[in-house]
């Protein structure tokens, strides 16, 4: 297994370092002058030149890639152009946020997925299954910008159950807090949950099929020990992957979600930082997010061996490749 972790670390490594590469050719392809954006129209020419100049702009592209890479290999992602704030602050200071609303909209997502999905596998010709099948098609064809509108026009501004937007810090207000939460979390989770209850569902019903579930129910055990301790876990390892992919759609959605709810996370730093042309923090932000991406797969990965030790790293499973 060592073996194995060091392989996939150093695969892990490159494909960040592909990243960086890619994310940086991106940001630099997008159109405006960063130096105009800060000087204005008042800018003059030399002004504008100097600015480029200290920026590093006025460099080949290869230069200033090289240049931002070995900062970032020393910890030091640089500065805003338009405010002059560290961007590792503006990161300390908005990815906690954004973490909150990730591990609330996961909470949304088991909340959906298990007890759907389970049902639905174990009885696949109910009501319930065909009410999900349903369920999962509209989740696919609502784009996350309205679906998070009508929750925050129906529950926020009409209902007025809970705050159309906003965000209030838990050691303010842990009430508030969690009202603050609840609708972007729904937002985000609701489509990933259908998704992974379809996926729990089909796996489910794949390992209710085979020969040892057979076996464990001719022993007179219950349904219910059945399904939850003998097939559950079996039908959950093919879903790690499922979830490790689903895991970025937290990382993209949450750029919408902040940006419609108002929520000062690293999506709205970064969709403000695309906006006003703000190189350093834009490339730095995205390139965490592929950090953060990377890092879940990885985890999802040595998360097999817990889920199924039959699994044997570099040799396929149950047996040599």
């Amino acid at each position: 297994m060592t073996s194995y972790l060091a392989r996939r670390s150093v695969e892990a490594a490159l494909t960040v370092l592909a990243a960086s590469l890619l994310v940086f050719a991106m940001v630099a392809a997008l159109p405006g002058d960063p130096a105009q954006v800060i000087l204005g129209d008042r800018g003059t020419p030399e002004q504008l030149a100097a600015l480029r100049a200290y920026l590093g702009l006025d460099r080949p592209i290869p230069v200033q890639y090289v240049r931002w890479l070995s900062r970032l290999a020393r910890g030091d992602l640089g500065y805003s152009m338009l405010s002059g704030i560290p961007v590792a602050e503006t990161i300390r200071r908005t990815l906690p946020v954004t973490l909150q609303l990730a591990a609330w909209a996961l909470a949304v997502v088991l909340v959906i997925a298990l007890p759907l999905g389970v049902y639905a596998g174990a009885r696949p010709r109910s009501a319930l299954a065909r009410l999900l099948a349903g369920y999962h098609g509209v989740a696919l064809a609502v784009p996350v910008f309205w679906l998070g509108i009508v929750l925050a026009w129906l529950f926020g501004v009409y209902a007025r159950w809970l705050p159309p937007s906003g965000f209030v810090p838990f050691a303010e207000s842990p009430g508030a807090w969690v009202r603050s939460l609840v609708l972007p979390a729904a937002t985000l989770g609701i489509g990933v949950g259908s998704v992974m209850a379809r996926f729990v569902q089909a796996s489910l019903e794949d390992v209710l099929g085979r020969e040892y579930v057979r076996t464990a129910r001719a022993k007179g055990l219950r349904e219910r020990g059945v399904v939850w301790r003998h097939a559950l876990r079996n039908a959950l390892v093919p879903l790690l992957t499922v979830f490790g992919i689903q895991a970025g759609f937290f990382i993209g959605g949450a750029v919408i979600t902040e940006a419609v709810f108002a929520i000062p996370g690293i999506g709205s730093a970064l969709w403000r930082s695309i906006l006003a042309r703000d190189y350093l923090v834009t490339q730095s932000i995205i390139l965490v997010s592929v950090i953060a991406f990377v890092g879940i797969s990885l985890a999802t990965d040595v998360a097999y061996t817990w889920l199924d030790p039959r699994i044997r790293y570099g040799r396929g499973v149950g047996g040599d490749s």
